[in-house]
């Protein structure tokens, strides 16, 4: 990328930091920090989610998104959705507003519909020409080994997650993404999959990126939070041994966020880079893009 897109995308990294921080600032709760910083980052195109989604291999979007509150672990998710512009809002609902936790595809615009504070798009509305890029160059390259495992790699960038802790010694995390440029049969990662992209619980809270399937298969984000809970691991320890030991062992890769009660973050990745940024209890503040 060219310094000026680079700059762009600390920038958006800021707002996000700054939206959940001022709900933090004025006593609000992790979750309500959380939602709010996702929800910025769903309306950038440079991110995959909401605006920036990439395409499916039928050159349309289809967007995945959860959210957990650690004070009672409940939690909400969509999956497959393509008229919703804030996949996380709607996830949101599902928890607060349905008897349910996930809800995909057709049901879950069909529960969108009796819901009027979800804003609905036609889903050229997440159109952006440098996604569309990507898509031909996929599929020019494209060949009949194209649903490999190994064909996978570097299908997947740019999900947007946020993890928040309050004043309250609450924590939430949340999640959203397009999923896998060129994916196909309605694929569906881990972004939306309760301990596998996103959990929290009293200790710790996890927003996970990269390689999907080894997210699933390893279920990462309840692994770190796992390690936490039952052996005292620390939160820096525990995130990168499931990171870059656990996944990265299996062939995998990918990086996520990850925070304790006590305010220690750690961000662990085994990829070029990671669109991240922070705010600690002290005030610090900082965004970074590669190591």
């Amino acid at each position: 990328m060219d310094a000026a897109e680079e700059a762009a995308i600390h920038a958006d990294l800021d707002r996000a930091l700054d939206a959940g921080h001022a709900v933090l600032a004025a006593g609000g709760s992790a979750l309500d920090a959380a939602h709010a910083a996702v929800v910025v980052l769903e309306e950038t195109p440079r991110f995959n989610a909401g605006k920036g989604a990439v395409y499916t291999a039928e050159g349309g979007h289809e967007l995945d998104a959860s959210l957990m509150d650690g004070r009672d672990r409940r939690a909400g998710a969509v999956a497959g959705v393509t008229t919703i512009r804030n996949p996380i809002t709607l996830a949101r609902a599902v928890m607060e507003e349905s008897a349910h936790v996930m809800l995909v595809g057709a049901g879950a615009e069909r529960f969108a519909d009796t819901l009027a504070h979800i804003e609905r798009v036609g889903n050229d509305w997440f159109d952006t020409p440098t996604r569309r890029e990507q898509l031909d160059q996929e599929q020019k390259a494209a060949d009949d080994a194209d649903q490999a495992a190994g064909a996978l790699r570097g299908r997947y960038f740019g999900t947007v997650g946020a993890v928040a802790l309050d004043q309250q010694g609450h924590i939430a995390s949340a999640t959203s993404t397009g999923g896998m440029t060129n994916k196909r049969f309605g694929r569906v990662g881990d972004s939306p999959l309760i301990g596998a992209g996103t959990w929290a619980d009293e200790n710790c809270g996890v927003s996970g990126t990269g390689w999907g399937e080894f997210f699933i298969r390893n279920a990462v984000a309840h692994d770190i939070a796992a390690r936490v809970r039952y052996r005292g691991d620390g939160i820096v320890e525990a995130a990168n041994h499931v990171l870059l030991e656990v996944v990265a062992g299996q062939g995998g890769d990918g990086g996520a966020i990850a925070l304790d009660r006590h305010g220690n973050i750690a961000m662990p990745f085994s990829t070029a880079g990671m669109y991240r940024g922070w705010i600690g209890v002290d005030g610090a503040r900082g965004t970074a893009i590669f190591r």
